[in-house]
């Protein structure tokens, strides 16, 4: 252990990472950050060692955020065969050909988002959403004439949704438990502002389908055009359904996360030979038996464009190609050299120090919301993982909320209404990243869907709103406030006898 490092190093560190993913991503057109992670890592490691701090003790921080992440990599890695699989399966492109059929152009934004909020809230999983359903999406809005950022913004909006308030979900689990809740507690207090930010996003993506539909919504005779492209890419059929229609179910029934998805995986193999005339067009001409593997792996594009397709047909071909799970790994590694900075910066305090800084500066119950969800923000932009930017703010404004008296449930609801809600904004956090590959479409700049996470954004503002009024933040009772101070006293004696000892 070594001595706890001075502010001004801390954010000197910080300042290092800005300007090395500053040079990284604006400068390559590519978004590349992987580079400048490592060498921000650099900087906090020698920062740390130079206080004292050992490099084993770093290192163990280091493999420790990498562990946090493994399920998250191997989650990614498996979807990226999911996606190939239900690609060659003919099931995205059925999910397409029907969306584009029953979907009305006007009202497409709010579907896609409520269809997202839906599958989400039974399923607890925006990983699961934005992969399956949020895929097939993105290509019905490029039919429809809607752009990529719009469509992913309100997949993105929905998928968060249910993330943050499913009982089945594990960040609506980790907060209470970090606060000390009740689970149904804190999901009924964070009605309050995720309920407002939902219909903020739905009006908003109402108003947006009518406006953008009216001078951008593809006519008849090019929807025309797209469903006989989708029609001559795979076989279109209800049964090729089946494979998503068994995941969404299974992750609703809480089984594994992990077998489910290769459930999904394998449940698609078997759609490759119904689908064999367009697989195997699409592997010229090659027998699909003696390259399911090879599917799986790297993926296959079942579209080929016409030489004179309009513009749409050849952004809806791109939509039918699938990397498989190679194509998942330059996400992988990029989340593995997030996790390499955040546990530089989390075992050696400086984001500690920073959190510390944070609650210092507030006053009140609005500038104690204000620095938690702030906390929450800097921790997902620095230690680059979700968890984390529950845990950490959570443990350090703990006692800063019981000390206004509080109730728990108030700081649960901060901790997720920016914490779990922002964590895709940092294309390199591992929500981030993982939304970027799904969906295939980044964050920010020209085409990010950033502008339009409509509910991502608002949540935290609607949350700021209620702390600095009042509205909502409920207080301890007299009695709830004692048996607090009585149970803190207590873990103070225990500590100290565990230190003597």
């Amino acid at each position: 252990m070594g001595k706890k490092i001075p502010m001004w190093q801390c954010i000197l560190v910080l300042l290092c990472m800005i300007v090395f993913l500053m040079w990284g991503i604006l400068k390559d057109a590519g978004g590349e950050a992987h580079i400048a992670l490592i060498l921000a890592a650099c900087v906090g490691a020698i920062v740390a060692c130079a206080n004292g701090w050992k490099w084993a003790y770093l290192e163990k921080g280091i493999l420790a955020n990498i562990n946090r992440a493994m399920q998250a990599c191997l989650i990614l890695a498996v979807v990226g065969a999911m996606i190939a699989s239900w690609m060659a399966a003919g099931t995205i492109p059925s999910m397409m050909y029907y969306g584009i059929l029953i979907i009305s152009p006007k009202i497409f934004l709010f579907t896609a988002c409520l269809l997202c909020s839906i599958v989400s809230l039974a399923t607890g999983s925006s990983w699961s959403t934005a992969g399956s359903m949020g895929v097939a999406l993105i290509g019905v809005g490029t039919a429809l004439g809607f752009s990529p950022a719009m469509t992913a913004g309100a997949v993105v909006s929905g998928a968060y949704f249910g993330d943050k308030m499913s009982p089945m979900s594990d960040t609506t689990n980790l907060a209470p438990a970090i606060a000390g809740t009740n689970l149904f507690t804190h999901i009924k207090h964070m009605v309050y502002t995720t309920g407002v930010a939902c219909l903020i996003a739905w009006v908003a993506f109402l108003v947006m389908g009518f406006t953008a539909s009216n001078g951008a919504a593809a006519d008849m005779e090019t929807i025309n055009e797209i469903l006989a492209f989708i029609q001559g890419s795979s076989k279109i059929s209800v049964l090729t359904l089946i494979p998503p229609v068994f995941v969404i179910v299974a992750v609703a029934m809480k089984l594994p996360a992990l077998p489910t998805l290769v459930g999904g995986v394998l449940l698609g193999v078997p759609f490759f030979f119904w689908n064999s005339a367009a697989v195997g067009e699409a592997l010229g001409g090659e027998e699909v038996k003696y390259n399911v593997f090879n599917i799986l792996n790297n993926g296959i594009s079942m579209g080929n464009v016409p030489d004179d397709a309009s513009d749409v047909i050849i952004e809806l071909a791109g939509l039918l190609e699938g990397d498989g799970m190679q194509g998942m790994f330059w996400t992988i590694s990029l989340i593995l050299c997030a996790m390499c900075f955040g546990g530089v910066v989390d075992v050696s305090g400086i984001m500690g120090a920073v959190a510390e800084a944070l609650l210092k500066i507030a006053k009140g119950t609005g500038g104690l919301v204000l620095a938690t969800e702030l906390c929450c923000l800097i921790v997902n932009a620095i230690c680059c993982d979700q968890y984390l930017a529950i845990i950490l703010p959570g443990r350090m404004f703990k006692e800063a909320f019981e000390d206004r008296k509080l109730a728990p449930q108030n700081l649960s609801r901060c901790l997720e209404d920016c914490g779990t809600i922002t964590s895709n904004f940092f294309p390199w956090n591992t929500c981030g990243a993982t939304m970027h590959a799904f969906l295939g479409v980044p964050q920010w700049g020209a085409g990010g869907y950033g502008p339009f996470a409509i509910l991502n954004y608002c949540n935290p503002i609607v949350s700021i709103v209620y702390g600095f009024t009042g509205i909502t933040m409920k207080k301890m009772t007299d009695e709830e406030y004692a048996a607090i101070m009585e149970q803190r006293e207590k873990d103070k004696e225990e500590a100290l006898k565990a230190m003597e000892a």
